[in-house]
């Protein structure tokens, strides 16, 4: 679901049963931009590498198997996080709902995947903080 009570009325009624449908249905739980499945555990390095307990290999962030060199504290400085799917517009518009434009992301890749998009977001608020702030004479809040 949107993480705004106003964005809610954006997504259709259906919401709930389409996102599961894409998440589970057609990505079978696995993130379809890094392949980490969904509910588990994962060991990450807090860049992008993680461990795939499956293949007991090291992966970069976008899935391709890396080699980590042997570090003496590797383990200390890892860190663990659960893998929970969200699905993601991939044009950033609630209204078009086509399989096509629907994609399963983990955390990390949703919010690479809207990083722009949250930038502009952040730009237009202060704008509009700066704007209102010149219009009624207050300090920028």
């Amino acid at each position: 679901m949107p993480s705004r009570p106003e964005h809610r009325f954006f997504y259709p009624v259906d919401w709930v049963q389409l996102s599961a449908v894409i998440r589970f249905g057609r990505a079978r739980g696995c993130c379809e931009g890094c392949g980490r499945a969904h509910g588990r555990m994962v060991y990450h390095l807090g860049d992008g590498r993680w461990w795939d307990a499956d293949a007991a290999r090291w992966r970069d962030g976008w899935g391709r198997r890396i080699r980590v060199a042997a570090e003496a504290d590797i383990l200390g400085s890892a860190r663990r996080t659960r893998v929970v799917l969200a699905d993601a517009h991939r044009d950033h518009g609630t209204s078009n709902n086509a399989d096509a434009n629907l994609a399963a992301f983990c955390q990390r890749c949703h919010m690479i995947h809207d990083r722009p998009e949250h930038r502009r977001r952040r730009w237009r608020t202060l704008f509009r903080r700066k704007a209102l702030g010149d219009l009624f004479g207050s300090p920028y809040a």
